[in-house]
């Protein structure tokens, strides 16, 4: 049954890619990427080779991050070049990505360029905040509902801790920016006129302190790496000194979004073993009294 449900997806966006060639003049489809929420090619326009992303029906978000590539206008992010509701046209970007660096050593070098992306990511803009992107309160509804039913039944969890946390940073938030909403190393990448670009942004809006806490969770498959104490205050110190925000808040928002991504896998029924250390670790550094 399943397969004849991806089938029939299949069917669709080939459709769809063909629809798209014709509708926006494109030539010479190569496949890149598939995912539930895309399907992904490279396509030549206009005698540049470019990144056409194809909607699915569980590509609700995408939307989102369209809204996001056109507000950063190309400002530390790719291009966004066309879009509709079903397809979007984004520059290429044919360079490495980050994981490299880290595997060859470079860490630190890595986690640096993160914090010029976000820098530049973040700059004000003259123009106000899009009103149909998500709200981090929004963002975190899961692990409010992962801690009121561990409260309920008279369990003191570390969702429990976290949610009390996150809602005291939420609540009080300090430079509100669109955000990214899912920047790790395989979502930088460099590009040889204009440097390192950061693409696929999920689309919210809140303090953006929040987009330097997924990146510490990453890369995730070096656990050996990313489930470490002294790497985790490291990082953060690299990235508060560049983004000129506290240790100890950005300490938090770590702490806090790996509860939020630990009760994402929880209730797709998966076991967040990385999330919980990576949290269980941060949290002994801070003090929430102090927020």
């Amino acid at each position: 049954m399943i397969n004849l449900f991806w089938n029939g997806v299949t069917r669709v966006m080939t459709d769809k890619l063909t629809e798209y060639l014709e509708k926006w003049n494109l030539t010479d489809p190569q496949p890149l990427a598939t995912t539930a929420s895309s399907y992904v090619y490279t396509v030549t326009s206009r005698g540049e080779r470019v990144v056409l992303k194809l909607i699915t029906a569980f590509g609700i978000e995408e939307v989102e991050g369209a809204i996001a590539l056109h507000y950063f206008d190309g400002q530390g992010a790719a291009r966004i070049l066309r879009d509709d509701k079903h397809a979007h046209l984004v520059e290429y970007i044919a360079g490495d990505n980050l994981v490299g660096l880290v595997k060859n050593g470079k860490d630190d070098e890595a986690t640096a360029i993160i914090g010029d992306v976000l820098n530049q990511l973040h700059q004000p803009k003259d123009r106000l905040l899009p009103d149909d992107l998500t709200r981090l309160n929004r963002w975190f509804r899961s692990l409010f509902v992962k801690a009121t039913t561990d409260k309920n039944s008279g369990l003191d969890t570390i969702f429990v801790r976290a949610a009390a946390l996150a809602e005291k940073l939420l609540n009080d938030p300090h430079d509100v920016r669109v955000l990214h909403g899912d920047i790790h190393h395989e979502n930088i990448r460099y590009h040889t006129q204009r440097g390192w670009l950061a693409f696929d942004p999920k689309g919210l809006v809140g303090e953006r302190t929040y987009d330097a806490a997924n990146t510490l969770c990453n890369p995730m498959n070096m656990p050996d790496l990313v489930e470490n104490e002294e790497r985790i205050l490291r990082t953060t110190g690299i990235l508060a000194d560049k983004m000129r925000i506290e240790q100890k808040r950005v300490l938090a928002f770590v702490y806090v979004y790996s509860c939020l991504s630990a009760s994402w896998y929880l209730e797709d029924g998966g076991m967040p073993t990385a999330e919980l250390n990576i949290a269980g670790m941060v949290e002994r550094h801070l003090d929430p009294k102090s927020f």
